[in-house]
């Protein structure tokens, strides 16, 4: 049985467990699986990287597919590292060693055929084939072709960290009864963190970092949020209702008020069900939509915005004058990518200018790539000639004591260009 055909199982019975499936966690599937991880990502407690796996990688994977044919397979724990928040604090990520993420990606694969059979539409994040932008592109939808008028923000405090295990492992053998898939999982969940050399052990949560992580917060997120969403909630509301979600970003869209302040009362009771719990300064409910923008015009005030996967969302009109949704580069956003090139800037000061050059286009092009949205035209101009000020900054930093004044640095910008900013993805059809 192949993954398609076990696609086509979970598709046709809602209701069908899954008793045999370890047994496709092939050679094969395991050389895909290490064929799509990233050859640059950072390396686990036992500090195997992806070249030097690749130098025996037959007889590697050979060795590791009979641990896992012999059950004699064991997850490493994890490696804590911390990144900077917007706000300050530090995330924490836990980095999986090379084999583990290994497994854990050939095991998401296997475990898609069915879930993804599951997801419902509202569901973007970390799913074949959908993207952040699919789910901008139905903001856009709901708030101007919808009856939108009400926007709830959710933020989830520490999801990743929170979720209840023994309710995830529940919510995965609705459809999987394989036990050497289940003991897998118990693997990765409970594995402890080594932080600044000591061992941690954990009680809650799937450290954010592991390849597995993202396919079971979905999973814990379809059944306490989507679902009951679709099947409990928006039959009781009075007007239309409409959910998008990210992983742990999500918006909840109402026709009425009422409607959203009852869906609000009720939701930190449904989440602390399962551990979760609500920002209460990032989690707000807001006027959007129609006629709160055109209520604001006549009061000239201006109308509520929200942010959502990086963009600030706010009411306007197009070039024709019609109502639209308008969105820019969250200002935290703007400055975190910022200080990122000023650091790289920085640390590359002395590297030749063609290096920087292409380095710097190479950055500035993913930047574009995903902030190049309609509308953000004037927030990625922002963007290009701050970079532009920081190049200029850091080269003058190296001619020791010398400056450089802007119509020298523009003949090197004549010379090495830096990208122009562009929009990458089209309007959304409607």
């Amino acid at each position: 049985m192949d993954l398609s055909r076990i696609a086509e199982l979970a598709r046709q019975d809602a209701g069908r467990k899954f008793y045999s499936i370890a047994h496709l966690l092939t050679t094969e599937a395991l050389w895909e699986a290490f064929d799509n991880l990233r050859k640059d990502a950072a390396a686990g407690v036992d500090g195997v990287t992806h070249s030097e796996y690749e130098e025996h990688l037959v007889e590697n994977l050979g060795k590791l597919h009979e641990k896992l044919k012999s059950k004699t397979y064991r997850a490493q724990p994890l490696r804590r590292i911390y990144i900077a928040k917007e706000d300050g604090r530090q995330r924490p990520i836990s980095i999986p060693s090379l084999e583990d993420k290994i497994v854990q990606r050939a095991t998401v694969e296997l475990l898609n055929a069915i879930f993804e059979q599951d997801f419902l539409d509202c569901s973007y994040g970390f799913r074949p084939g959908r993207s952040a932008h699919d789910a901008l592109d139905q903001v856009g939808r709901v708030i101007c072709r919808g009856p939108t008028e009400y926007v709830l923000e959710l933020d989830i405090s520490s999801y990743f960290d929170s979720l209840v295990r023994k309710q995830l492992m529940a919510m995965v053998e609705r459809r999987v009864s394989d036990g050497g898939i289940l003991r897998l999982l118990g693997k990765w969940i409970n594995v402890g963190v080594v932080d600044d050399g000591r061992l941690l052990p954990s009680e809650t949560g799937t450290g954010q970092g592991q390849i597995i992580s993202p396919l079971l917060a979905n999973i814990y997120l379809h059944h306490v949020l989507d679902v009951w969403f679709e099947t409990e909630v928006k039959p009781r509301l009075r007007g239309q209702a409409f959910a998008i979600r990210y992983a742990d970003d999500g918006l909840l869209c109402f026709e009425f008020k009422a409607d959203a302040e009852r869906v609000l009362e009720v939701l930190p009771k449904r989440f602390a069900k399962y551990g979760l719990t609500l920002h209460p300064e990032k989690t707000r409910l807001v006027k959007f939509g129609r006629s709160a923008y055109y209520q604001a015009k006549r009061m000239k005030t201006k109308p509520a915005t929200f942010d959502f996967l990086g963009f600030t969302h706010r009411l306007g009109t197009s070039r024709a004058g019609q109502f639209a949704m308008q969105v820019s580069t969250m200002k935290k956003r703007l400055r975190r990518g910022l200080v990122a090139i000023a650091a790289w800037c920085q640390e590359h000061m002395h590297t030749p200018l063609a290096y920087q050059h292409q380095q710097l286009n190479a950055k500035l092009r993913g930047h574009y790539q995903y902030y190049g949205r309609p509308t953000n035209y004037r927030s990625l101009e922002k963007f290009i000639h701050a970079v532009r000020r920081i190049w200029r900054r850091w080269l003058e930093r190296r001619t020791r004591g010398r400056t450089l004044p802007w119509p020298r640095f523009n003949r090197i910008l004549a010379h090495y260009p830096l990208l122009r900013p562009r929009i990458t993805h089209p309007w959304a059809v409607q």
